[in-house]
């Protein structure tokens, strides 16, 4: 019976401190999934580290000084989940922009919902940039951005601007266009693309990639709130958080706050120069906070953009291109081949672990060829993120390299309809994030939500990625489809081995950190198609309860 957990409880440790770091504390029951061979029926906890596993009848000798017995019944105790990717300080920001994401993440439906909900957050505050965050062109029933035009009608003077859910594309009125410097004289940069209107180099609003840079400027200005992120990424049952494409400046301001997990941080590098003065300026794996260590766990590279942006990087033609585009349109790189050569070869010669963003196939070419190019021979672990089109002959060139895919697999269900429909088209929609052909060869793989693109649902994501049903429940390709063993275990032990932190997490193993997740059911014992029954019950870093229902 537990004692210390009675009601609902959440213990926030995100900035403050807790006035004790550790619990002491043991667990009981018949659903403990250790993914170390064992299978435990009881384990004690001590000073933040799994100190004893055994029987239920041998625990009376090993229970010593625990504070609680807590004894589990139908639920299921299982190693915290790991993020593979994710951006949790962006999440704490967007937290405090307007929500004009669609359904079920937000509620807008049409340009008119979202010119609503925008004019709503004008009178509410009426001063400053308006800055919206989530949008959806494949969701939105005009299937179509906003442009200047649109955001011009909420208003003509204060400047607006609306990130994309996925990350890669923003739009902006008029005066948020003007304030950024962005005219009909404006050149595309590098790596970037600033939509026109028809027959004119008048900006429609739209921007792609690095030209959304003068405008993700103003994002600095927005207070982020860390205590929100730390609860959503809690209560989903993560133990470890990360920010997948860090700035210096984020760096410098998480090692100093106290979190309740721990996070690894990648900043982006651009270029040798980049790297290098980031290798020379900092300490990788250096940890601060009393609550959670923040660490610089490498860095991260961007070749290309998003394919529900339609700016990835492809070998092919998307199947309906963007307006404004020929239908010989591939998207593009975000970085010319002749950098990443050199910056991939210089990352494995200092033996610095590094993310690389690539969602084509023609950007995943990039890397592979880059790291083939440097003929690494040490474990280096480079991570290819999202890897959502990656073909067979590539996924065989990654294994013998050492290459691991990231796959963003709740794609499946959020964009499945559109990447089959307008994106790829058929054949190549349902070859979407391809973890049944990673796992027949064996390979090391990990599966992510990108948060805050979709919510840190890790419940939903391992739905997704076994089911591989869309929104309208057509099934994305069948032949794709994983157990939930697998895809459980790329959220635990194999996230665990991306961060080379296998010593310390991702099985629940005698001398590892505490790092736990109570489920109201076994999901080794329940139906891919019934996951999302299942409900995070209790979230633990070091043996202390950070989020509890029990």
């Amino acid at each position: 019976m537990c004692r210390r957990f009675m009601g609902v409880m959440i213990l926030l440790g995100a900035l403050a401190p807790i006035e004790s770091l550790y619990a002491n504390c043991a667990f009981v029951g018949d659903h403990i999934v250790t993914f170390d061979g064992t299978s435990p029926t009881a384990l004690v906890v001590r000073d933040g580290k799994i100190a004893w596993l055994g029987s239920r009848a041998e625990l009376p000798g090993h229970i010593g000084d625990c504070e609680d017995v807590i004894e589990l019944g139908s639920r299921a105790l299982l190693p915290g989940f790991i993020d593979a990717h994710g951006h949790f300080p962006f999440l704490a920001t967007m937290a405090n922009m307007v929500n004009v994401a669609s359904p079920p993440v937000g509620p807008v439906e049409t340009i008119a919902d979202l010119q609503r909900v925008l004019l709503a957050a004008d009178d509410a505050d009426g001063e400053g940039w308006l800055m919206g965050r989530g949008y959806d062109d494949s969701l939105l029933k005009e299937q179509r951005h906003p442009t200047r035009d649109d955001l011009d009608a909420v208003s003509s003077t204060r400047p607006i601007a609306l990130i994309h859910v996925s990350g890669h594309l923003m739009a902006a009125n008029s005066a948020a266009l003007a304030a950024a410097g962005i005219g009909s004289t404006s050149p595309d940069p590098a790596g970037g693309h600033i939509r026109r209107r028809p027959g004119s180099d008048e900006p429609n609003g739209v921007l792609e990639e690095t030209a959304t840079y003068p405008l993700r400027q103003r994002l600095s200005a927005i207070v982020p709130d860390f205590a929100l992120a730390f609860r959503e990424y809690a209560e989903n049952g993560h133990t470890s958080a990360q920010d997948g494409a860090s700035s210096i400046a984020a760096v410098q301001a998480l090692k100093n706050i106290p979190l309740g997990m721990d996070l690894t941080m990648f900043p982006v590098v651009r270029s040798v120069d980049d790297a290098r003065a980031l290798v020379e300026s900092q300490t990788f794996g250096e940890y601060a906070g009393v609550n959670g260590r923040v660490e610089i766990g490498g860095v991260k590279i961007i070749l290309d953009g998003s394919p529900q942006g339609k700016t990835a990087f492809l070998e092919k033609p998307y199947h309906v291109p963007p307006s404004g585009q020929g239908k010989d349109y591939r998207g593009y790189p975000t970085l010319p081949q002749e950098t990443v050569d050199p910056l991939v070869a210089y990352l494995l010669e200092q033996r610095v672990p590094f993310l690389a963003h690539a969602n084509g196939d023609a950007a995943a070419e990039m890397l592979i060829d880059a790291v083939a190019a440097a003929n690494p021979q040490h474990d280096h672990r480079s991570v290819m993120i999202h890897a959502q089109t990656v073909r067979e002959d590539q996924l065989d060139r990654m294994a013998k390299l050492g290459i691991i895919p990231s796959f963003f697999s709740a794609h499946t269900f959020f964009w499945g309809d559109w990447h089959r429909d307008s994106v790829l088209g058929v054949e190549r929609g349902m070859r979407i994030s391809p973890t049944r052909s990673t796992v027949d060869r064996q390979m090391r793989f990990t599966i992510h939500n990108d948060a805050p693109i979709v919510p840190p649902n890790v419940i939903r994501l391992l739905w997704a990625t076994t089911n591989r049903i869309t929104r309208s429940g057509q099934v994305l390709g069948e032949d794709q489809r994983i157990s939930v063993l697998e895809a459980i275990k790329a959220t635990t032990i194999y996230a665990a081995e991306q961060h080379f932190e296998e010593d310390r997490k991702g099985s629940i193993t005698r001398g590892k950190d505490a790092d736990l997740v109570i489920l109201s059911a076994n999901p080794l014992e329940t139906a891919p198609s019934d996951l999302l029954e299942i409900d995070v019950v209790a979230t633990f870093v070091g043996g202390r309860a950070i989020y509890s229902t029990l």
